[in-house]
């Protein structure tokens, strides 16, 4: 998947060594299979490991899917309870947040994602909602409530600036 969205990659070694978006996916899959052992401290410390490495910073409760793309990651926040599905590509700056705290509180709190979502470079999206599938997010777009699938959005606060029936 990278090969085909970034044409600076002259090869898979030069993405398996360089490529940091990867890197932080590893990291991630490593701590989320500790995670669900219940081995929480070392989960963290992976993820934390992983954020020094990478600059990308990855929940180790957060269920990721297949074939996640992030791209030039610095920056990246991806919260606990955030749910990505496949084939979503993440700019950087992104952050999949909360809206709040509470303590104890195991509920979700971040955004869930839908399947072949774009969410460009420094988009904030907070709280306990739903991204449609399909749906493209413009650059440094704020988030705060639920989007449905097949639209583009942008701005601050987010508003649809067109619907993308033929994908």
């Amino acid at each position: 998947m990278i090969r085909n969205y970034d044409p600076a990659i002259s090869s898979n070694l030069q993405i398996i060594l360089t490529y940091s978006g990867l890197h932080a996916i590893w990291f991630y899959r490593i701590s989320h299979q500790l995670w669900q052992l219940n081995l929480k401290l070392l989960a963290h410390l992976c993820s934390q490991w992983g954020r020094l490495i990478t600059g990308v910073e990855i929940h180790p409760g957060a269920q990721i899917g297949r074939r996640l793309l992030i791209d030039h990651g610095s920056g990246t926040v991806i919260g606990e309870t955030a749910i990505i599905g496949d084939d979503v590509i993440l700019y950087h700056g992104v952050t999949l947040g909360s809206t709040h705290h509470a303590l104890g509180d195991t509920s979700r709190r971040h955004p869930k994602i839908g399947n072949h979502t774009l969410i460009g470079a420094h988009a904030t999206i907070l709280g306990n909602i739903t991204i449609g599938n399909h749906v493209k997010i413009g650059a440094a777009t704020v988030v705060l409530h639920d989007v449905p699938s097949h639209v583009t959005i942008v701005g601050n606060p987010a508003h649809i600036l067109h619907k993308n029936p033929n994908i």
